[in-house]
């Protein structure tokens, strides 16, 4: 089944970094869009960063771009989240996910992720001012 575990995430400080993995399992990784969202309690998750099946494009949240880099390998059915110059509006539980509808199309990730089945645990990232 399908099965998303993240991992690297941590407590640090204003201006700090953070690099996020995520291995993926029981679906044709190859062939996903996948992204990475955050939320924190009381609120929606959101989106962060996306990038295409073969890793050719990415697309940003306005709140991260400059600062956030994804990247993937799909030798290795990984996903990465590196954080730069972190704040703590940054401080949030960040999921990756994807889907074969978003393999080409980070728009379409972008508008319909909130219907993705099969979230992981989250990794938990704390930005302390």
């Amino acid at each position: 089944q399908v099965q998303l575990v993240e991992s690297g995430g941590g407590s640090v400080q204003t201006g700090g970094s953070l690099s996020l993995s995520c291995a993926a399992s029981g679906f044709t990784f190859t062939a996903y869009g996948m992204g990475w969202f955050r939320q924190t309690p009381g609120k929606q998750r959101e989106f962060v960063a996306g990038i295409t099946a073969n890793g050719d494009n990415t697309y940003y949240a306005r709140s991260v771009e400059g600062r956030f880099t994804i990247s993937r390998d799909n030798a290795k059915n990984m996903v990465y989240l590196r954080m730069n110059v972190l704040k703590p509006e940054d401080t949030a539980v960040y999921y990756c996910n994807g889907d074969s509808d978003y393999a080409t199309d980070i728009g379409w990730m972008v508008r319909a992720y909130r219907y993705l089945e099969h979230w992981g645990q989250g990794t938990q990232v704390t930005v302390s001012s």
